[in-house]
């Protein structure tokens, strides 16, 4: 018997192969390819038919995305004002952060507005979506329900109640027939994709398709999968955390800054309105080492807590930690302290973390960790209602950010009576019932611990 031909495929990026590489020659990934068979040629007569011609960028009308209000607000800001008909997105997170519950909710809304919904899932049975179903609330209208993996008959399927949104739960479940590989490879899940991407634009109808992810917290398959939806929405959180953070990475109709806020409650995934109040909740007063920073995510400002602990070593090798942002901006923040303030912190062990469990890699919590940082190691408790936020540099000064006024805004809404930001954006800012201070340098900021 012949044997079959097979090729080598990278998870990463997609490259092909026909001998297996240790790396990537497109993506420079170590040990990421996988053998798969050949697909089946197509007996169609080579040669491409062009059926259209070119036309002139400015003979072309543009027309604006028809949208749907999921009827979670949320949801709707990340996805950048709403469901484009016709897209195809792609929602990844952690097993149990509650993707289905999500969009489970989304279909509650949609249905209840007297639209068609196709929900098909590949790993759970109809009983089980029924019974959360019944948790999340009443559905008023047809939520039509499907347990299959083939995709000949989802397309069937499709064709057959014409619905405006379908929900495929999830990817790495699909199959075509006439790939020979096992669902969830490389080859079916690129062929199953390649698929719904063809119904939804052929017959204009948004697909929504759920994606397990790796332990490097990536949607599970080749790294072509993200290329080839229109967006990637991935669901974030701490499992022992009630948030829950809807986070977009890649929208072709919005930005790709925004976020959406939840809370996990017994009857399922709750809007937070305000993150703000929700991040501060708790937060210890009167306190050294915590201030709190305003910051950006998008359009969004959000107050956030920046805690520090700094404390003697008696070991050669002082520890450093930094959970919520990024460790090695704080180690140069602390050398920028160390060389432009005179603090000494090479015998002293340092502990930065953003309280709430959210993540900030933003330039302006610089402020924010330097100042906790001075305010643990000189035990001086920064004052209550006092908000921070500025980018430092390498010789101590305090850098301009961007949408300071929103941030001096959402300071001012929440109570703060102080905003300490750097000089150059309090010229260009009018606040009425908020004190703005402008700092410059390190230096300064020092200064006003010391009062």
């Amino acid at each position: 018997m012949a044997k079959n031909k097979t090729v080598f495929f990278c998870k990463e990026c997609g490259f092909e192969s026909a001998k297996w590489l240790g790396q990537c020659p497109g993506c420079k990934a170590w040990d990421s390819f996988t053998e798969e068979p050949v697909l089946k040629k197509s007996n169609k007569p080579a040669g491409i038919k062009v059926t259209r011609e070119p036309e002139l960028l400015s003979n072309i009308k543009a027309e604006a995305e028809l949208r749907l209000c999921s009827g979670i607000e949320e949801l709707d800001r990340v996805l950048g004002g709403g469901i484009v008909k016709g897209s195809l997105v792609l929602v990844g997170g952690d097993p149990g952060i509650g993707k289905s519950t999500l969009l489970l909710q989304m279909c509650r809304e949609i249905v209840n507005k007297s639209r068609k919904v196709l929900y098909i899932s590949g790993e759970e049975s109809l009983s089980q979506i029924k019974m959360r179903a019944e948790r999340l609330g009443v559905f008023h209208g047809e939520l039509l329900l499907l347990c299959e993996t083939n995709l000949e008959l989802i397309e069937d399927a499709i064709g057959k109640h014409s619905p405006e949104i379908v929900i495929i739960d999830s990817i790495q479940t699909m199959f075509k027939e006439e790939v020979s590989s096992s669902p969830g490879s490389v080859s079916q899940v690129r062929e199953a994709t390649s698929t719904l991407m063809q119904i939804a634009k052929g017959i204009g109808i948004t697909i929504f398709i759920i994606g397990h992810v790796t332990k490097e917290g990536v949607v599970a398959g080749p790294r072509v999968l993200e290329h080839m939806v229109d967006t990637v929405l991935y669901f974030e959180g701490d499992n022992y955390a009630s948030y829950r953070v809807l986070r977009a990475v890649k929208n072709r109709f919005g930005s790709t800054n925004e976020i959406g806020v939840f809370e996990m409650q017994g009857t399922g995934l709750v809007e937070v309105k305000n993150p703000s109040e929700f991040m501060l909740k708790g937060r210890p007063e009167g306190e050294p080492g915590s201030v709190v920073a305003a910051s950006i995510e998008g359009t969004r400002p959000i107050l956030v807590e920046v805690q520090a602990l700094i404390c003697r070593t008696n070991f050669n090798m002082p520890r450093r930690t930094a959970a919520g942002t990024d460790y090695n901006r704080v180690n140069l923040l602390m050398a920028v302290l160390e060389k432009r303030a005179g603090v000494q912190l090479s015998d002293c062990d340092a502990y930065v973390n953003v309280a709430g469990g959210m993540r900030i890699t933003e330039p302006a919590l610089d402020l924010a960790v330097t100042t906790a940082i001075l305010s643990s190691y000189k035990n001086i408790a920064l004052d209550n209602k006092t908000v921070l936020f500025g980018e430092v540099g390498l010789t101590g000064e305090i850098r301009a950010v961007n949408m300071a006024e929103h941030r001096v805004t959402e300071a001012a809404k929440m109570g703060f009576e102080v905003c300490i930001l750097p000089q150059a954006n309090k010229e260009h800012i009018k606040a009425p019932g908020i004190k703005l201070i402008g700092v410059r340098n390190i230096q300064e900021v020092m200064a006003l611990l010391r009062k």
